[in-house]
C-alpha cells in the first residue's frame, strides 16, 4: 500500500528483540537502513552462515566458502512427498582473494545481487532466467569445478561460447562477453584472468533448436526487476537489462494462464522448456509483461444471500452465540489465537447484518471494542504490539524474547495469518461505528502496512510486500528461520483472508487504493492456492504418484511438496481439508468455486472423520465443503456437531451452509 499522506504514520513502541538474527552479517551497509525483507526467496541467503540453498528458477543455488554453486535439481517423488534434489553441477569462484562471505549489495521484487568481494565476483541472480548470469568486476582467473565428470569440452572460434558435457548426460553452455582463455582437467575448468560478463546456462536437452535459442538471447542479461501494479487486477513485470538484443525469461504456469493475449511485444516460446517442481517453465521473450488475473469483487456478505426459510434458525444459533461474548473471560494471550476470537466475533455482527437482525449487534460491537483496543493502545495485559526497526516491522511483546511465541511471530512467521485476524475485526468495528474507526485509523493501517506496504524506498518502518512472493504469485509464511527446501506457507486460506480483509479495511475506511490492492493481492492468492495447493484428480502438475494419492497439500515449500502438516501428521486428513478452508467467510466461495473438486476433496477426506478422537471443530470444516454440493446432508450433519473451532461458531457454519445456491426459488 502506498504511505496515505492523510495518515500520519503510528509506529507501535520500539523494542529491541532478543531473539532476531543481527542483518548486518550478510546486508551490505547502503541497506540497512531501509526495512528488509522477512519473507524472501533469497532468505537463506542473510540466515546464519548464509549457506543453504535457495530456488531461484530454474536452478537451485547454494553460495559457501566464497564460491557460488547452481544445481538443476533432479527430483524425489513418493505419495508424500516431492522434493528437489541439490547437487553442486557448477561450483563458481576464482583463484584469487582471501575466503570471506558474501554480501547482498542490492535485492528486487525479481532479482537479487550476491557480491563476493574478495573474489572480484557477482552473481545477478533473476529469477526464471535460463542463465547464471557472473559480473566479474576485475580481471580475475576463474574456477569452475564440478561434482560430475567432464566428458566434452569445446569452443567456438572466438573463444566466447563453450560447450561441456559431464557424464551425468546435463550440457552446459558458457557464453563469455569478450574472448576467454579455458582449460580443463577431469572435473575442474580454469581460465586466465578475465573481466566481463559470463553467462552459464544448462542446455534442456539435445535438440540443436533449443542450443539456437540459447545462443540468441546470450547477449542480453537482466540486471534485476521490479513488479508493478499498474491497475486493480494487472500486474506488470519489468526488467533492467544490459547487453544487446532481446531478454529471454522463463516463466510457470501460472505466468502464462495469465500473460496477456494483447501483449504484442511479448513472445512465448512454446517448446522451450526447463523442468520444475512448479511446472514447467515455458521460455517467454520480452522486456517486460504484462498479467492480469479475473477480478475478485470483495463484499461483507455471501454472494447469494441467506434463504428466506433459514432465518430463524441462523438467529436463533446466532443469539446464543452473541449472548456467550464476554471479554473479560478472555484468558488467551497468542496473537493468533486472540486474532481468531475477535475475528469470529466480527463475523457474528455480519451475519446479523446480513439477516436484518440488528438486536444483538450492540452486544457485538461493545465486545470488539473492548478487545481490539487493549492492543492498539499498548495497554494488553501479556502481550501486544511492538515495533522492530532492525528489520523493519511489527513483533509481538511475548515474540520478542521467545522465538517460539505467538508461532515465532517475533521472527516474523505468519504475519498475514495473525494481523489478517485483527484487520477483519477493525474493519468490521469500523463499518458498525464510523467515529472508533477514525480514532484508530493509524494503528489499522499500521497493521495493513506491516505486510501489504508497496513503497519500499521511503517507508522505513515496514518492509515491502511482507510475505507475498511476487514471482510465484503466492505467499510465504515462514519468517527469519533457516530452512533448507527455502520458505513455506500452510494456510492459503488464512493467507487469501488476510488480503481479502486488508481489502474491508479499504471499504471501511473508503480507500480505493488499497481494496485495489487488497482485491488484487486475494485473487492472486486464489489462483496460487488452486494452482500449486489443490491437488486434482487427473492433474498432471505433479507426478502421478503423488496426485492419485492427494487432493490438498499440507505445507508448500520453495523446493518441496509436503503432505503433512506443521501440527499434525498426512494421515489427518480432516486437518489438511480445514487448514486450508478457515476461516470461513464469504471469500471462500471463490477459492472453492470449482465444485466437482470440492466433491473429490471432501469425499477424500471423509473417512479419516471415522478415527476416534477427531476434533469438532475440523469436522465442522468438512462438512461446510459438503454443503456445496450436498445441502441437506451437511446441514444435518453440522446440527449434529458438539464443538467448534475457535474461529468458527454454529452461527457461521448456518450462514454457510444456508446462503449455499439461489436465493429466490423461484428464479
Amino acid at each position: 500500500m502506498a504511505k496515505n499522506q492523510s495518515i500520519p504514520p503510528y509506529i507501535f513502541p520500539q523494542t529491541q528483540s532478543t531473539v532476531l538474527p543481527d542483518p548486518s552479517n550478510f546486508f551490505s551497509q547502503n541497506l540497512l537502513s531501509n526495512s528488509l525483507p522477512t519473507n524472501s526467496f533469497f532468505q537463506n541467503f542473510v540466515l546464519k552462515n548464509g549457506d543453504q540453498p535457495e530456488y531461484i528458477h530454474p536452478y537451485l543455488i547454494k553460495s559457501s566458502n566464497s564460491s557460488l554453486s547452481l544445481s538443476y535439481p533432479s527430483r524425489q517423488v513418493s505419495s508424500a512427498v516431492i522434493y528437489q534434489v541439490f547437487n553442486s553441477d557448477l561450483t563458481i569462484s576464482s583463484k584469487q582473494g582471501s575466503n570471506e562471505k558474501h554480501v547482498i549489495s542490492s535485492y528486487s521484487d525479481l532479482s537479487v545481487t550476491l557480491d563476493i568481494p574478495s573474489k572480484n565476483l557477482s552473481f545477478l541472480l533473476v529469477r526464471g532466467s535460463p542463465y547464471l548470469t557472473v559480473s566479474v568486476t576485475r580481471p580475475t582467473p576463474l574456477s569452475i569445478t564440478t561434482i560430475h565428470a567432464i566428458l566434452s569440452f569445446s569452443s567456438n572460434k572466438s573463444n566466447t561460447k563453450f560447450t561441456f558435457q559431464f557424464n551425468n548426460g546435463q550440457t552446459w553452455l558458457l557464453y563469455a562477453s569478450s574472448p576467454i582463455k579455458l582449460s580443463h582437467t577431469l572435473s575442474e575448468i580454469t581460465s586466465n584472468a578475465f573481466s566481463g560478463i559470463i553467462r552459464i546456462a544448462l542446455l534442456p536437452d539435445s535438440d540443436s533448436k533449443h542450443e539456437g535459442v540459447l545462443d540468441k538471447f546470450s547477449s542480453c542479461y537482466p540486471v534485476s526487476g521490479e513488479a508493478v501494479f499498474r491497475e486493480p487486477f494487472v500486474l506488470e513485470y519489468k526488467w533492467e537489462k544490459k547487453g544487446s538484443g532481446d531478454l529471454l525469461l522463463l516463466a510457470h504456469p501460472l505466468h502464462v494462464q495469465l500473460l496477456s493475449n494483447t501483449d504484442d511485444d511479448v513472445t512465448v516460446l512454446d517448446d522451450f522448456k526447463y523442468r520444475s517442481i512448479d511446472g514447467d517453465l515455458v521460455g517467454v521473450v520480452g522486456d517486460s509483461w504484462v498479467l492480469e488475473t479475473d477480478p475478485v469483487f470483495v463484499s461483507w456478505h455471501s454472494t447469494n444471500g441467506v434463504k428466506e426459510e433459514s432465518r430463524d434458525e441462523i438467529i436463533s444459533a446466532l443469539s446464543k452465540d452473541v449472548e456467550g461474548l464476554n471479554s473479560s473471560s478472555i484468558k488467551e494471550t497468542s496473537s493468533y489465537f486472540y486474532g481468531k476470537l475477535i475475528a469470529r466475533a466480527a463475523r457474528l455482527a455480519l451475519i446479523a447484518e446480513e439477516l436484518s437482525h440488528l438486536d444483538v449487534i450492540p452486544k457485538v460491537r461493545k465486545f470488539l471494542k473492548e478487545t481490539i483496543e487493549p492492543w492498539l493502545e499498548g495497554t494488553f495485559h501479556g502481550n501486544g504490539f511492538l515495533h522492530d526497526n532492525k528489520w523493519g516491522g511489527i513483533i509481538t511483546q511475548q515474540g520478542s524474547t521467545d522465538s517460539s511465541a505467538d508461532f515465532g511471530f517475533g521472527i516474523y512467521n505468519d504475519h498475514h495469518y495473525h494481523l489478517g485476524y485483527f484487520l477483519y475485526a477493525i474493519a468490521v468495528l469500523t463499518k458498525l461505528d464510523p467515529s472508533w474507526g477514525r480514532k484508530y485509523k493509524a494503528q489499522a493501517y499500521s497493521l495493513v502496512e506491516d505486510f501489504m506496504n508497496l513503497d519500499s524506498r521511503s517507508n522505513y518502518n515496514y518492509t515491502r510486500l511482507r510475505c507475498f512472493d511476487l514471482y510465484v504469485l503466492h505467499s510465504w509464511a515462514g519468517g527469519l528461520t533457516e530452512f533448507t527446501d527455502g520458505r513455506n506457507q500452510e494456510s492459503t486460506s488464512e493467507a487469501v483472508s488476510a488480503y481479502y480483509s486488508a481489502a474491508l479495511i479499504g471499504l471501511a475506511y473508503g480507500d480505493p487504493r488499497l481494496v485495489a490492492l487488497g482485491s488484487t493481492l486475494t485473487s492472486l492468492e486464489i489462483l496460487g492456492t488452486k494452482t500449486f495447493w489443490h491437488v486434482e484428480e487427473g492433474g498432471t502438475l505433479y507426478e502421478e504418484e503423488f496426485t492419485k494419492e492427494n487432493r490438498v497439500m499440507g505445507v508448500l515449500w520453495s523446493n518441496k511438496r509436503d503432505t503433512g502438516l506443521w501440527f499434525a501428521p498426512a494421515e489427518r486428513r480432516e486437518c489438511r481439508l480445514g487448514i486450508q478452508l478457515l476461516p470461513l467467510v464469504p471469500v471462500s466461495e471463490a477459492v472453492f468455486s470449482n465444485v466437482e473438486y470440492v466433491k473429490d476433496l471432501v469425499e477424500w477426506t471423509l473417512p479419516a472423520l471415522e478415527r476416534d478422537g477427531v476434533g469438532e471443530g475440523w469436522k465442522g470444516f468438512v462438512y461446510a465443503l459438503q454443503g456445496v454440493y450436498d445441502n441437506e446432508g451437511a446441514l444435518k450433519k453440522i446440527r449434529s456437531l458438539k464443538g467448534y473451532d475457535d474461529g468458527n461458531s454454529l452461527s457461521n457454519l448456518l450462514w454457510w451452509i444456508h446462503s449455499r445456491g439461489d436465493t429466490n426459488d423461484d428464479e
